[in-house]
């Protein structure tokens, strides 16, 4: 049999010749591939004390996610808005991306002050003891996203879950 007279039967179906089947072959594997790397794309995320000192040698601005562990909006964010690709791209071109737990246990050593949270207890599920520095930021819900000048400032703050759209809006962004 010749090549170009080879077909695929399927039943209930017409039949597909190789070379049908071959581009529809390649284009699955291209659609594929281009999942494989969108799924790849993550935000840069830093903690504080490395962003601070990322702006020293190169200045931009700080975005920073306040979030906690049983905040149903902050994992709202996390699965919806900070895995999309044109968000991540923002994210990461123009900001130093910071997730900070705002009951965690991470020392910030912001402005020459040191912050901690003595109250933390790692034996807890769920809501744990405010950090200091939650506390210096007046933190007023969860999640809570400040964006910080090239020079480690407050600029603004968004309280709550955004869209993706919404928030790349509230950054001045398109």
């Amino acid at each position: 049999m010749a090549l170009n007279k080879m077909a695929l039967y399927l039943p209930n179906q017409k039949s597909i010749n190789i070379y049908q089947m071959k581009k529809y072959i390649l284009i699955l594997t291209f659609f594929t591939f281009v999942n494989l790397f969108a799924q790849d794309a993550k935000i840069n995320w830093v903690t504080v004390s490395e962003a601070l000192e990322l702006q020293k040698k190169n200045p931009k601005p700080i975005f920073m996610d306040v979030y906690t562990t049983w905040c149903g909006p902050c994992k709202m964010l996390d699965a919806q808005v900070f895995n999309q690709p044109q968000f991540i791209d923002l994210i990461n071109k123009n900001y130093y991306a910071v997730k900070f737990n705002g009951e965690g246990n991470e020392a910030v050593n912001y402005k020459g002050v040191k912050y901690a949270n003595p109250g933390y207890d790692p034996s807890r599920t769920g809501r744990n003891a405010m950090h200091e520095f939650t506390g210096f930021l007046q933190v007023k819900g969860y999640p809570s996203m400040y964006i910080l000048d090239e020079k480690g400032e407050q600029k603004n703050v968004i309280v709550g879950f955004r869209t993706v759209d919404q928030l790349i809006s509230e950054l001045g962004a398109k």
